[in-house]
């Protein structure tokens, strides 16, 4: 079984994607995808595997995983690891909760394109195309790189932190900053820095993300 601790995903760094794919596309269970993620990293020798979920701090019991009520809000996803390759990272929000017959949630589901990911990215030593892991150093660069936000991720990123509870109130939100109508950003800012204050469970990376989210459009 694969030991892994959940950790809070702070602020999305990558692209969103839109329009994302259902959950269903996956007909795999959870315990499958733990399962096939931990195979890959076997192969990788990895250890100190972290998996970051947009959950608040409490929202995690003290072993490391979600608590049973857990209210995952973004999907994206952050599988990090130490590898015989170094530091690797690799994140994804390609998929949301598709209501019906998925046995995944969004979340889960993106768990498991990384794991595919990872299984896709061993084929290539098949064939004697890679001799020393070079097709996991660009995510080795990605993992380390400094990234700075764009206008429209700043809005998307105060937007969601915002209002994480309801998809159409964030869409609004996002609307709002984006048409810079008074007082919208000031106002997402405070809701967003409400919860993702370290005294209130949040962590300085993700209210230094948001801060600086703030400045850059205040700055516009």
């Amino acid at each position: 079984m694969l030991e892994y601790e959940v950790r809070p995903l702070g602020a999305w760094l990558e692209r969103v994607t839109n329009p994302r794919r259902g959950s269903h596309v996956f007909k795999a269970s959870w315990v499958d995808t733990l399962d096939l993620l931990g195979r890959e990293l076997e192969y990788l020798g990895a250890r100190r595997v972290v998996l970051q979920v947009d959950v608040l701090a409490g929202d995690i019991r003290r072993d490391g995983m979600l608590r049973a009520n857990a209210r995952v809000g973004f999907p994206g996803v952050r599988v990090a690891f130490e590898s015989k390759y170094g530091p690797l990272t690799y994140a994804t929000d390609a998929h949301e909760s598709h209501y019906g017959w998925a046995t995944l949630s969004g979340w889960q589901a993106n768990v498991r394109a990384v794991a595919l990911g990872l299984e896709a990215l061993r084929a290539v030593d098949r064939y004697g195309v890679t001799r020393r892991g070079e097709q996991y150093r660009g995510w080795a660069a990605i993992a380390m790189a400094p990234a700075g936000l764009t206008v429209d991720e700043a809005a998307e990123l105060l937007a969601r932190w915002a209002e994480p509870d309801s998809d159409e109130k964030r869409q609004a939100a996002e609307r709002a900053i984006r048409r810079r109508e008074a007082g919208a950003v000031v106002t997402a800012y405070k809701r967003a820095a409400r919860r993702a204050h370290p005294d209130a469970g949040g962590d300085v990376d993700t209210f230094d993300r948001l801060t600086k989210a703030r400045d850059l459009l205040e700055a516009r």
